[in-house]
Order: C-alpha cells, then sequence, then structure tokens
C-alpha cells in the first residue's frame, strides 16, 4: 500500500519571552538560514511558518542576487534579508556561517518543499543526543517531487560517498539540516554552488562528528516556481567535488588508487617485453618498453606523493580537529525547545 504523505504541524504560541529557562537550563539561540535565489513565490510562507514555530528564532533570508520580490517578500514576512552577491549556494551558506552567530543553525531551502514542523524533532534530537549535525531525510510518494532520476542519482552518489568516507547521511543531499554552533565554525565551506551538501557530510564524516538523521516530508514545489537545479550539469560538479575531497581528504586513498592502475597497466605492458628478453637476450618493442617502464616509475612517484600528502593531511586534520574542539559542545536543553503547545 502506498503511503501518502502531509505536512502535520503543532499550533504554538509563542513564549513571552526570546529567551527563558526551562527546568533550570537556559534555551539555546535559534538561527533559521534561508538561502534563495527567485523564490518570491515560496519565501514568503517558509518565513511564515517558521516565525509562528520558532517565534524566539532569528530568521535570516540571503538573497544571492534575485531578479524577482524575494527579498521584499521575505522581509514583508518578518525575515532578517541580507544579500550575497557572488552567485551559487555554497558562496551564500559560507557568507552565512561568517556572519551569523547561534546555538543552532537551521538551514532550510526556501523553495517550501521541506516539513517546516520536522524542526521541533530535529533540533530535540540534536539537543539530547550533543549532536553537531541533524539531516533531514527526504521522504516522498509524490513523482512530481522527487523524480525518479534524482532518486537514483541520490543513491549513486550516497554510496559513493559511503564507500570512500564512512557511513554518515541516508541523503547527502538534503537541504535541510540542523547544525551545532562547533560544527558551523570549522567548517571551511570550500565550494560554490549545490556541491555544499556533500561537503557537509564529508566535513563531520572526517572529523568524526556526532550526527543523525531524521525523516521528513518532501513535497513538490508549488505552481509558478521553479527549481534551479540543473541535473547533469550539477551532477557533474559533484562528482568532481567528491573526487576532489577525497583526494584532499583521504590522499593516501586517492594516489594509491593511482599508482595501482599505473603499476598494473606497467606490468600488463612490460610482462611479454621481460620474458622475451630473459628467453633471447633482446629488448623487442622498445617503444612499448619504455612505455611500461615510465608506467611504472609514475606507480612509485603516486604512492611517494601519497604517503607525503597523508602526513600534510593528518597535521590539518589535527589543526581542525583542535579549531573544532575549541567552541562548546551543543547545549543540552530537554525536550522542550523554545515552543509551547496550545493547551
Amino acid at each position: 500500500m502506498t503511503k501518502t504523505y502531509q505536512y502535520e504541524t503543532d499550533t504554538l504560541t509563542p513564549p513571552r519571552h526570546s529567551s527563558r529557562r526551562l527546568g533550570g537550563i537556559e534555551d539555546a539561540r535559534v538561527a533559521v538560514l534561508i538561502p534563495c535565489y527567485n523564490e518570491e513565490v515560496t519565501i514568503g510562507d517558509v518565513v511564515s511558518e517558521f516565525t509562528r514555530i520558532l517565534p524566539s528564532a532569528d530568521i535570516y533570508v540571503y538573497d544571492n542576487n534575485s531578479s524577482d520580490n524575494t527579498s521584499a517578500v521575505a522581509k514583508q514576512a518578518g525575515a532578517i534579508v541580507r544579500t550575497e552577491l557572488r552567485q551559487g549556494k555554497g558562496h551564500v551558506i559560507r557568507r552565512m556561517f561568517a556572519d551569523i552567530d547561534a546555538d543552532f543553525y537551521v538551514l532550510i531551502d526556501g523553495d517550501a518543499t521541506y516539513e517546516v514542523g520536522a524542526v521541533h524533532r530535529m533540533l530535540t534530537l540534536a539537543s539530547e543526543q550533543n549532536l553537531d549535525m541533524v539531516t533531514g531525510q527526504r521522504v516522498t510518494d509524490r513523482q512530481a517531487a522527487y523524480r525518479s532520476g534524482h532518486v537514483l542519482g541520490n543513491k549513486l552518489f550516497t554510496s559513493l560517498v559511503r564507500c570512500l568516507f564512512g557511513p554518515g547521511s541516508k541523503d547527502i543531499f538534503s537541504g535541510y539540516r540542523i547544525f551545532s554552533k562547533r560544527f558551523v565554525k570549522s567548517f571551511p565551506a570550500l565550494s560554490t554552488g549545490f556541491e555544499i551538501e556533500t561537503e557537509f557530510t564529508v566535513h563531520a564524516l572526517t572529523l568524526a562528528m556526532p550526527i543523525n538523521e531524521v525523516e521528513t516530508i518532501y513535497v513538490e514545489r508549488p505552481e509558478g516556481s521553479a527549481s534551479k537545479l540543473n541535473t547533469y550539469q550539477d551532477g557533474l560538479r559533484i562528482l568532481i567535488a567528491i573526487f576532489n575531497l577525497l583526494r584532499r581528504e583521504r590522499p593516501l586513498m586517492f594516489f594509491s588508487t593511482l599508482g595501482t592502475i599505473f603499476m598494473i597497466a606497467g606490468i600488463a605492458l612490460g610482462t611479454p617485453i621481460v620474458m622475451e628478453f630473459i628467453r633471447t637476450g633482446f629488448v623487442p618493442r622498445l617503444p612499448t618498453a619504455v612505455l611500461a617502464t615510465g608506467l611504472e616509475t609514475l606507480a612509485a612517484l603516486a604512492f611517494c606523493c601519497g604517503q607525503i600528502v597523508e602526513n600534510v593531511a593528518l597535521a590539518r586534520l589535527e589543526a581542525k580537529r583542535l579549531n573544532y574542539l575549541s567552541y562548546p559542545a551543543p547545549q543540552h536543553i530537554g525536550r522542550r525547545f523554545a515552543y509551547e503547545r496550545k493547551s
């Protein structure tokens, strides 16, 4: 039987003060971060929902050179609106993480496809388990929301990341996440576009951060709203980004793989020539012999480079880990998270 998913949000009333104490523990500061590009159709609803559900949170909308009325609509809905001129989601998130100070950061796209009400479950999980990242794992039964090609691509890329960097999120491309302060302030944000989501996961896995995920409902964009994702172009950029991350974070694996390829190719080309030399004392096919020798030399160089760069990467990892540990762990604030249910 096919499950039908619908949004179900709690009816809430704002607290009397933006900061209060629950069970003797002071509420954490929550910042909602919404990167936007031409989302005037949806951004007002997203901001209004967060204003209702998390009345004490600061809601930031960063407009990335929109040609429509995204900024005006977001401001009218009650958001703090800022601008990032460098085009690309990665640039926007880098600016957000640098500018904004909070205890927990809620990152969500402004296209009204994610379940805003799931923020309660995600924040509670993050605070109770001291997690540095909670991912909203998308679930849907709507073909228009999550096309089969995108589902397949997500599974392939997720499997590749899990194979190269270790088990992590089951939905590495989700745009709905909760971050701790120490994640945000230790995150280098080197990507410029949609590949930034992959960098989130790799950063968490590299530093062995505590992470988890929560199933969240995913729906199609409303009429009049268009996706900015280019399936093939962005897919290629993400693939290149994964291998760049592998080269940067797992250099020994990267260069050892190259060295193994060169070594096998050199052995395959050189073995018949060596056998002929042993039997006759002559070296036939001199160009092939030179090529085989060159491949074996490249293999040795690759293995040596891998060892050297691995030591450099280890020093960088230690520095990043120490920077990460310089920020306090997410504060446990209990199950009730700055909101009250109506009696």
